[in-house]
């Protein structure tokens, strides 16, 4: 498999040959930084751990060497701390017991980009090859420019490959932005509960983020808890970890959808209940 950067690897952690693990794909998550997958597309590495039918596949697209550091990486360069990031990623790897784990190694400004054609041509070729039954990736509300670019670059890949070779599904999640604003009829729900060890062994082997001063292994969990209680005001919690998504499935399906627009349809669906409520109790 031929990938843009010189630096690109495929890494399967049971040794199963690249072919082959791809193959066998049926969840794939697709995010920016070395960490995103395990915050955002857990319900697919939940839904494949310990699997006979279900192979969950990541790919990280940028390179991690821009990374905030401090504690005992603050003296780290950035080659350094693409090295640190591209082993952590390969441990989570591991632990989740991963198909494959991608690493297209692009710098964030290649995918923001958008007249940088090579990281959507890696992400056909990657996705064509493991052709999974589900994607997760950003969310289009994300606050990260870099989340949003990756986001787009995907519904790009996907409108540009035969419809046999589409998922089923697209997901954008939640990192730099959590979807709790969005009605609940809009919102994709995942319970999370189970397994709630490996939810922390996944985020908290991200040793380089958390040392650099962001919890995010704490601030995860606690998201996912907190949807799940937050989730239902008149009725007794369902589940112990949440993640929201929004369904891009008709973006790559009607590709002449705009997707600022299909974001502003969501808005101004939010707008219209909060107004509604507000409304209601007006004298």
């Amino acid at each position: 498999m031929q990938l843009t950067k010189p630096g690109a690897e495929i890494f399967v952690p049971d040794g199963t040959p690249v072919e082959e693990a791809l193959a066998r794909t049926t969840h794939m998550g697709i995010g920016t930084h070395q960490d995103d997958l395990e915050i955002m597309a857990y319900d697919g590495i939940l839904k494949c751990f310990q699997s006979r039918e279900n192979w969950f596949t990541g790919v990280t697209v940028t390179d991690g060497a821009g990374a905030p550091r401090a504690d005992l990486y603050a003296d780290y360069t950035d080659e350094m701390m693409r090295e640190v990031r591209r082993a952590e990623q390969k441990k989570a790897a591991v632990i989740g017991e991963y198909s494959a784990q991608v690493l297209l190694d692009f710098a964030s400004k290649e995918v923001k980009d958008p007249a940088n054609a090579a990281p959507v041509a890696d992400l056909k070729t990657v996705i064509a090859a493991a052709q999974p039954k589900v994607i997760y990736t950003h969310n289009l509300a994300d606050k990260h420019d870099t989340h949003v670019a990756v986001a787009l670059r995907v519904i790009q890949a996907l409108r540009e490959l035969p419809e046999e070779a589409r998922p089923e599904a697209l997901y954008g999640c939640e990192v730099w932005r959590d979807l709790d604003w969005m009605c609940d009829a809009d919102k994709v729900v995942f319970d999370v509960s189970p397994h709630e060890n490996l939810a922390a062994a996944l985020t908290g082997v991200f040793d380089s983020q958390i040392c650099g001063g962001k919890r995010y292994d704490l601030a995860t969990l606690g998201r996912r808890r907190a949807n799940a209680t937050y989730f239902e005001s008149h009725g007794v919690d369902i589940a112990t970890a949440m993640i929201y998504a929004m369904d891009l499935t008709p973006l790559i399906h009607d590709t002449s959808k705009d997707p600022v627009a299909y974001v502003r349809e969501h808005v101004d669906r939010f707008y219209e209940e909060v107004a509604q409520r507000i409304r209601k109790h007006t004298t």
